[in-house]
This record gives structure tokens, C-alpha cells and sequence, in this order.
């Protein structure tokens, strides 16, 4: 049984099918980690992610498009289907509802909805029930109750361990970053804000425009400060001016966030370098060097 003939065999026992029968399948691009593909069937369509790898992406996934679609913004998060994670010699997969493409994202709309959703919390502090992964890096998250230290250890001090034992970052580049680590307290200082769900991998990419709104797919969930939503956001680009207006109409940031903004783009910085190598390393390190 192939990986496809699993995922519609699980994908017809929660319809309370005995088959759904495939009539045409579609290779999607846009990810890096796992295969995707749309799955055109006897019910309809829907999406396929799949992937041959170790790990729990397809279950933390799916814990965060669930907790994503509880918190009930005008946000778009599809619908979970099936899901499996991989296991020796069977590759996991992932089956959601098929969101069909609108024309070009109302970036009002998104803003505000973005800003309903940061202001979900939980009471259990920073964290989330399960890990969940940035592309195909594991993200701790042990429940904190302490912002700096959360972020210190389970996001800043996990990456610059990855970096190190893949031989990306050397003694020295440790030390830097290990003191940049005693310092967060100063350089992160702000407000004190409750925990938000956020989406975590907010890059232009994981935003759709589809025919019922604004739509987050591929989330990386943690109840976290929101300010960490940002430096996603602002790293890659792509959402422009209105988004971050249509925001704050909804829920103001301090005015001072521009100023912490590079520490938090700095955790998708290293996370980048720990996956790509290249130009990435030296940029972490630079942002490490303007706030050690």
C-alpha cells in the first residue's frame, strides 16, 4: 500500500466511507520539507502532504491548525482530515481540506484578523501542548512561564546548539551567543504582555489568498509574545504597510517594538542557518554582534 492509498484510506474511515477513490493527482510546490500534492477524488479535493522523514511534524501540525481554528477569527485555516506521522518504513502523511485560490489577499483584513488571534492566550504561560517544527527543525515547547527565559532557552539556546553541533558556529561564536543569551533581559525589555498563539513561520509564503479570505497554512503554534510573530514577518517581507496598520486598529503595539524586532527575526535567522549553511550564518552572527 502505497503512502497516497494510507493517507485516503484514513481520509475515507473519517468521512465514514469505505473508499474514496482518487481521480487525479497534482505535484503543488512552495515547501521543502514534504511532498505536496492536491488529491482530486470522488468527494472532492483535497490536499496531501507526505513525507519519508523521522519526527512528529504531521501531529504537531496538526495540533496547531486546530488550536489555530478554536481561537474562530475570520482567518481561513483548513480543516484537518488524517494525519500520520512517519515511522520506519513508512512514510507519514497529512491529509486537510483543499482551499481553493481567490484573487489578491485583503491585507486589512488579514491585519485585523491576525491581531484576534494574538489576542487568544493561555493560562499555562509560554509554550504549547506539543513541539512543533520550524520547516524541519524541531521547536521545544515546554510550558514557561517566564517570556525571556522561554525564549532564551527553548528558541536563542536551542538554535545556537543545533548551529554548533552542525559546525556552523566555532567557540568564539558561541561564547558571542551566550552572551547576547545573559543580555535578552535588557535587550527584550518591554512591556509585559500575555502569552499569544501565534503562528510562528508567518513569511508571505504561508499566507493564501483563497475565495473565503486570508488563509495560514503550515504553522509553527506556540503561545508566545507576539512580538515574536514579527520578526517572521518583517524578515522575508511581503506584507506591507496595511497589514501592520489593520493590526494595530485592533490590538496597538508598543512603539518601541521596532527596536526589539531584529532579536526576534534573529531566531528565523539561525534557524535558517542551521537548515541552509551559507550567507545565513554570517547574518545571525551579525545581528548577535549589534546586541552582545
Amino acid at each position: 500500500m502505497t503512502t497516497l492509498d494510507r493517507a485516503m484510506a484514513a481520509l475515507s474511515a473519517r468521512l465514514g466511507l469505505d473508499e474514496v477513490h482518487v481521480l487525479g493527482t497534482a505535484r503543488l510546490g512552495g515547501g521543502c520539507v514534504a511532498e505536496a500534492l492536491r488529491v482530486d477524488t470522488d468527494q472532492g479535493a483535497f490536499f496531501v502532504k507526505m513525507h519519508e522523514g523521522e519526527g512528529s511534524m504531521f501531529s504537531a501540525e496538526a495540533a496547531g491548525l486546530t488550536a489555530l481554528a478554536e481561537v474562530g477569527t475570520r482567518l481561513v485555516i483548513p480543516e484537518v482530515l488524517a494525519h500520520a506521522d512517519p515511522a520506519p518504513g513508512k512514510p507519514g502523511f497529512l491529509v486537510l481540506e483543499h482551499l481553493p485560490a481567490g484573487d489578491a489577499t485583503d491585507m486589512a483584513a488579514f491585519g485585523h484578523a491576525l491581531a484576534q488571534l494574538h489576542q487568544a492566550t493561555s493560562g499555562r504561560g509560554f509554550g504549547f501542548e506539543v513541539d512543533t517544527y520550524c520547516g524541519a527543525t524541531r521547536q521545544p515547547n515546554r510550558w514557561c512561564a517566564d517570556w525571556l527565559a522561554f525564549y532564551r532557552d527553548h528558541r536563542i539556546g536551542h538554535q545556537l546548539q543545533l548551529l554548533v553541533d552542525a559546525g556552523r558556529f566555532d567557540a568564539d561564536d558561541r561564547k558571542l551567543t551566550e552572551r547576547l543569551m545573559g543580555r535578552l533581559d535588557e535587550r527584550l525589555a518591554g512591556p509585559e504582555e500575555p502569552p499569544a498563539l501565534i503562528h510562528g513561520d508567518l513569511w508571505s509564503g504561508n499566507l493564501m489568498s483563497t475565495t473565503r479570505g486570508p488563509a495560514l497554512i503550515d504553522p509553527s503554534v506556540a503561545y508566545a509574545h507576539r512580538e515574536a510573530e514579527l520578526g517572521m514577518m518583517t524578515l522575508f517581507g511581503g506584507f506591507g504597510a496595511r497589514a501592520f496598520s489593520a493590526y494595530e486598529e485592533v490590538y496597538p503595539l508598543d512603539p518601541s517594538w521596532r527596536e526589539r524586532n531584529p532579536l526576534y527575526e534573529l531566531y528565523h535567522v539561525m534557524n535558517h542557518a542551521t537548515l541552509f549553511g551559507g550567507g545565513y550564518v554570517e547574518q545571525a552572527l551579525g545581528i548577535i554582534r549589534r546586541y552582545a
